[in-house]
């Protein structure tokens, strides 16, 4: 899974529950949206996952904690401008 995330990607965080080593409270909160600053391609101690993240709070987490967001698309659409028709007068 490490391969399908990469720098500027985002993440949303599913599992906040206590850090996998330390039993410790995680800085993260589940629902949340992170950008991952890095991947590091170190095994988590846990065995869930093959890399770590850094999301830039605190230090490298699991990566079974997030799943990947769909990149926003750039592509912008021309918008249709209605404008009134002129209308002509007769007399």
């Amino acid at each position: 899974m490490s391969d399908a995330l990469g720098p500027d990607d985002l993440v949303l965080c599913v599992n906040a529950a206590p850090n996998h080593v330390t039993g410790r409270p995680v800085p993260l909160r589940a629902g949340e949206t992170y950008r991952v600053v890095s991947v590091m391609e170190f095994a988590c101690p846990c065995g869930r996952s093959d890399a770590l993240l850094d999301v830039g709070v605190d230090f490298g987490w699991c990566q079974s904690r997030f799943r990947l967001l769909p990149k926003p698309k750039l592509e912008s659409r021309p918008r249709r401008v209605s404008a009134p028709k002129e209308k002509e007068t007769a007399r």
